[in-house]
């Protein structure tokens, strides 16, 4: 078993069971400390390589995952792994589509669909989820 996040680590956000997932924007260098076990990419295209295993969700810049469904499985997965694994949120500049995917995580962990964007912004970025479509997406997402 893999040690996950401590919560003082930089952009690690602590969902209300305790699970601890990191958010990071890929533009900027990889932060001091342990390398992320596990890594959900939000991307328009191909990401880089990396020394950790991943997955890519297809999400084009200030928009929204091209597939629900592929959202659904990626982000449940990030979600259960998180519980004992270091796991990784990440797009270019780790805010809109970020912020949204650790919104819909804390939907998943049973923060109510209206209050996890509130939830993301106070616990993790002030600015995160950055489009009015990002925020309906995050309210629609378990439906």
């Amino acid at each position: 078993m893999t040690e996950t996040w401590q919560p003082t680590d930089r952009g690690v956000l602590r969902l209300p069971s305790g699970r601890l997932v990191r958010g990071r924007g890929l533009r900027r260098p990889l932060p001091p400390g342990p390398a992320p076990t596990y890594a959900v990419h939000l991307l328009g295209k191909q990401p880089p390589e990396v020394d950790w295993e991943t997955r890519w969700l297809r999400w084009p810049d200030f928009w929204l995952p091209s597939s629900h469904a592929d959202a659904l499985a990626v982000l449940g997965e990030a979600w259960h792994r998180a519980a004992r694994e270091r796991v990784e949120i990440a797009c270019g500049g780790g805010r809109g589509r970020t912020g949204t995917a650790l919104a819909c995580l804390a939907v998943l962990d049973g923060v109510p669909a209206e209050r996890a964007v509130e939830f993301v912004r106070r616990n993790y970025d002030t600015r995160a989820v950055e489009t009015p479509w990002q925020k309906r997406y995050v309210r629609r997402f378990a439906d």
